[in-house]
């Protein structure tokens, strides 16, 4: 088992790439697609394991599977068919991002229906539990690895960067559910893992400690997103940020947690419940 750094925009510790014997889980975006090939020496993965479809986890998986056509990739049923034609994932992505997309992400290359294995949760499957974990997207998913009792939580579990015990909870729109979050992380629990792998970044060897860190987040976040704007917001993850951890780990955490996008999950998340939805 190894932590594959893709060394996203160059920089290290922003995203992890977790390689399981011939699993790979969340192989990042296709921009960092040459960083993953030469770390895995040019070996072709046999299946990828993707926690979501959000592009910094699985933007690399058409062009993976067009590398090596053998390649199966494993996602939640209901990110199934924005793998298959990403048509409205890159809408939707490109309202966040406009004229980055390329930069940040690369090609988007859609996945062959044959080559997709679409989950609900609860199935066993490569050595791995799976579970369902909605919170921070509504087709997320985790896996537990049984042998070593690593859960590999995408972003259900948070962002906290090697070296560093700052923990940020992503919230970009469209999908923040802070009650579906919060039942996410006690089914993480439920599980009794030895350790989590981060995609955003590296292993958790305390994990019950993260996943309290991650409720505590959690609420503050969603707390301060009804008081303050979303100017107010982002200069506030800003100097969170700033106060807690040195420039370059500083700069690791803005890459994986863009301060100007957090707001406007949170304020979406408050919209849809006083509207009863």
């Amino acid at each position: 088992m190894q932590a594959i750094d893709v060394r996203h925009l160059g920089r290290e510790r922003v995203i992890c790439c977790w390689q399981v014997g011939d699993v790979l889980i969340d192989p990042g975006p296709e921009s960092s697609l040459e960083t993953l090939v030469d770390a895995l020496g040019g070996q072709p993965p046999r299946a990828l394991l993707l926690t979501h479809i959000h592009l910094d986890h699985a933007g690399a998986a058409g062009a993976i599977v067009r590398r090596w056509p053998e390649v199966v990739v494993y996602v939640h049923e209901r990110g199934a068919r924005h793998l298959m034609d990403p048509s409205k994932l890159l809408a939707s992505a490109e309202r966040l991002y406009g004229d980055e997309m390329e930069r940040l992400w690369g090609e988007v290359v859609p996945v062959p229906r044959e080559r997709l294995r679409p989950l609900a949760g609860g199935e066993t499957l490569e050595g791995f539990r799976v579970a369902y974990t909605p919170g921070h997207a509504s087709h997320h998913v985790s896996y537990l690895h049984e042998d070593s009792g690593r859960a590999f939580v995408g972003d259900v579990a948070g962002v906290r960067i090697v070296g560093s015990d700052l923990v940020l909870t992503p919230t970009p729109p469209p999908d923040i559910d802070l009650e579906a979050w919060n039942a996410s992380l006690s089914l993480v629990a439920e599980w009794k893992p030895e350790s989590l792998g981060l995609t955003h970044f590296g292993s958790v060897d305390e994990p019950y400690a993260q996943l309290a860190a991650v409720r505590d987040c959690l609420v503050a976040w969603a707390t301060l997103a009804r008081e303050l704007d979303a100017s107010a917001f982002e200069a506030h993850i800003r100097e969170q940020v700033a106060a807690a951890v040195d420039p370059d780990t500083a700069a690791a955490y803005l890459l994986a947690v863009p301060p100007e996008q957090q707001w406007h999950g949170l304020d979406r998340y408050w919209r849809k419940r006083e509207q009863g939805s």
